[in-house]
């Protein structure tokens, strides 16, 4: 449907590292006061709220935990890293050229804005949307004003502060901002039934979370002093521990703002709302049922396994984390760790995609992961990646690291077309055309991921290093340049030279502003079977997979590491437990999975009918070959196989017919006889989709050669 649609091109200015110190020009205000509905002024000053200059908003990560007591590592600016040509920066040119400015015009199609503007009379058209959708005009917010804290692009930016105008215009003198609970569903506002589920909080939440992208992209904080005066003049003077009304999270995304609201301002008022919430109100019950499902109403540290809606459970770990690195809480501590070995030894997808079930877009049971029937929706992919973002700021361990990796690369890279145009909401792990809806729309009602894929790309400069106390950390590999400081404020420059994910050699550059002793903390892949380094070409031992290998030396500028990790792709089998996985493996080669799509197979043969020949070796007969023509330039993957009997169903994962009856005595030793060879070709998961309607599956059954 947004084919329809006009796509204006108003980011004009291509992708470029270059303009980067324009940003840099001090806090720049908008000018004169804001007519509220109703006529009243309410002027914004620089000065209402104090804001912490120490980071300045220049030099403010993605969280910004420079003061965090609990966070081991600290944030680096989106701006400080430029991403070079090659994996990440094709993503980020068609997410910021395409993506952004395309979702931009859909949401004004769709309504989104006139919600906002009816309200200060700029606007005749009824309110259109659910009531989350004032979060949709949030969160591309947050994606743009993240891609302009890589460079200006001076007309994307008109276009944000013309939403900014008319965002701000319909918050009402109380300081509440919501466009779906006005005129007569205004009596319904922050009542308990709303509050569960209304989303009225989750929109302020994302709208704190682009406001503060957006102050961080250029000093302006019109729209964050918009979202202060919800959170401080509307909701804590009235809402809260009693005998103030009580709050219910219906949708977690609230908590995590909040904190990040506070590490801003240093009003721990905010840090203890966060906590109050987290901790639900027993003034407001709700069945056990429903508390499952919100992820919220009974305390988080109570929490024994994730469950429930899967974007709300991982929102409200991001919150509680958040929590965790300001205040030390050693129940939240262990609660997080509780529910992070839940997730990663049972409910967790080999994409890093998480939430099984359509019904409830929920967590299933353990082992419960289903492939064609899986949810796995993007927003809980990226849920999944910033939740680990946050528990290895805590701790520094690999193991966070290589969860968030699996789940940039594949369950939420998937989410977005190789054109930045189409989206996933689900990402199946099996799929046939021929009785399923195209997969990949330009637009759904609930439109929540499309921006949320958009703002992680944005932002993705900002995950790829951390500072701590003794050094820095590389967590992600990716042509690229880091030019920021020490923790002991020695300016730094780091670079790195590499085709990853295709390639496993990555060569990095360590400059120092002057020579001096530090650690560079070396991520090591726990996917890799073995890895080597070098440090200006003498091998240093100790690199270990699934670790960070810690380097610590006096550090010259020009300083060379070299990494090498094996590369050899790998066939991966589930549990045992995880029944519709049994005699099937998932191919990984580096962080990307891969699966079968029926258009590179043999023809004539269904999907269904095909396996992987290994042999006693898992990686025997695999062969590599990048192919720069193909789905914007990828490393395919060719393997022997076997197929039964040539089907005419082309396009399908199952045969229409079958040659044999539904159910028949078993026989030792007759499975594979009636198979022949069949050569297999495998492709990065997160590319398919993006030709013709083909049949796809990841879980490939084995054939013993």
């Amino acid at each position: 449907m947004g084919q329809d649609i006009s796509r204006r091109r108003f980011v004009a200015s291509a992708l470029t590292g270059a303009a980067i110190s324009s940003l840099s020009s001090g806090l720049r205000g908008f000018a004169g006061d804001v007519l509220r509905p109703g006529g009243e002024s309410n002027s914004t000053t620089d000065s209402e709220v104090p804001l912490t200059d120490n980071p300045s908003w220049q030099d403010q990560g993605v969280l910004n935990l420079a003061k965090s007591p609990y966070a081991k590592l600290h944030s680096v600016p989106v701006r400080a890293v430029t991403i070079g040509p090659g994996f990440w920066a094709e993503r980020r040119n068609a997410n910021v050229t395409r993506s952004i400015p395309t979702m931009h015009d859909l949401l004004e199609s769709h309504g989104r804005m006139n919600n906002f503007r009816r309200l200060a009379g700029k606007s005749d058209a009824p309110q259109i949307g659910k009531y989350y959708s004032d979060s949709d005009v949030y969160k591309w917010t947050e994606a743009a004003s993240f891609a302009m804290q890589s460079e200006p692009l001076p007309q994307l930016r008109g276009t944000v502060e013309s939403i900014i105008e008319d965002v701000c215009a319909a918050q009402k003198p109380n300081g509440y901002l919501n466009t779906y609970y006005v005129d007569d569903r205004a009596a319904q506002s922050m009542t308990p039934v709303a509050q569960e589920v209304g989303h009225e909080l989750y929109n302020i939440g994302h709208m704190l979370q682009g406001a503060i992208a957006f102050y961080r992209a250029t000093g302006e904080r019109k729209m964050l002093d918009a979202g202060i005066r919800f959170v401080n003049d509307f909701l804590m003077p009235d809402y809260g521990p009693a005998p103030k009304k009580p709050i219910i999270s219906g949708h977690p995304e609230i908590e995590m703002a909040l904190v990040e609201l506070y590490r801003l301002t240093g009003d721990k008022r905010q840090l203890d709302l966060a906590g109050y919430i987290l901790q639900g109100d027993a003034r407001i019950t709700v069945p056990q049922t429903t508390s499952i499902y919100l992820f919220s109403g009974t305390p988080f540290t109570s929490r024994m396994r994730v469950e429930g809606h899967a974007v709300r459970c991982m929102y409200a770990c991001c919150g509680a984390t958040d929590y965790y690195l300001e205040t030390g809480d050693a129940t939240y501590w262990k609660t997080l760790n509780t529910l992070w070995d839940d997730m990663t030894a049972s409910k967790m997808y080999v994409t890093g995609g998480v939430g099984a079930r359509a019904q409830g877009e929920a967590f299933g049971d353990p082992y419960e992961l289903p492939n064609a029937r899986a949810y796995a929706e993007s927003c809980a992919a990226v849920g999944n990646f910033m939740w680990n973002w946050r528990m290895l700021a805590a701790t520094g361990d690999g193991k966070f690291t290589d969860v968030l990796e699996r789940a940039l690369y594949n369950g939420l890279n998937s989410g977005m077309s190789l054109d930045g145009t189409l989206y996933c909401y689900r990402n199946l792990l099996a799929y046939d055309p021929s009785n399923s809806e195209p997969i990949r729309n330009a637009w759904y009602e609930t439109i929540c991921c499309p921006p949320n894929v958009e703002r992680t790309f944005s932002s993705l400069p900002g995950y790829f290093y951390s500072t701590s106390s003794d050094g820095i950390y590389l967590h992600l590999f990716g042509n690229s340049e880091l030019r920021w400081r020490l923790e002991s404020g020695t300016p730094l420059r780091i670079t790195q030279q590499t085709d990853y994910p295709w390639g496993g050699d990555v060569d990095i550059t360590v400059s120092p502003s002057e020579p001096g002793e530090f650690t560079v903390y070396l991520r090591i892949p726990g996917w890799t079977r073995s890895a080597s380094v070098t440090v200006n070409g003498k091998p240093m031992d100790g690199a270990q997979p699934g670790a960070y290998f810690s380097l610590r030396r006096r550090w010259s500028s020009g300083d060379a590491i070299h990494l090498h990790m094996d590369m050899t792709p790998q066939a991966l089998e589930a549990s045992p437990y995880v029944a519709e996985d049994l005699g099937r493996v998932a191919i990984q080669r580096g962080p990307l999975v891969y699966c079968l799509e029926q258009i590179d197979q043999p023809d004539g043969v269904a999907l269904g009918d095909l396996s992987l020949a290994l042999g006693a070796k898992d990686d025997a007969g695999f062969q590599s070959e990048f192919k720069s023509d193909l789905l914007g330039g990828v490393a395919v993957l060719r393997h022997g196989g076997a197929s039964l009997q040539p089907s005419s169903s082309r396009d399908t994962l199952y045969p229409r017919s079958s040659s044999g009856p539904l159910y028949s005595p078993y026989q030792a030793g007759a499975h594979g006889s009636n198979r022949g060879s069949a050569p297999l070709t495998f492709i990065p998961y997160y590319a398919w989709a993006n030709r013709q309607p083909s049949a796809m599956e990841v879980w490939t059954p084995v054939t013993e050669a």
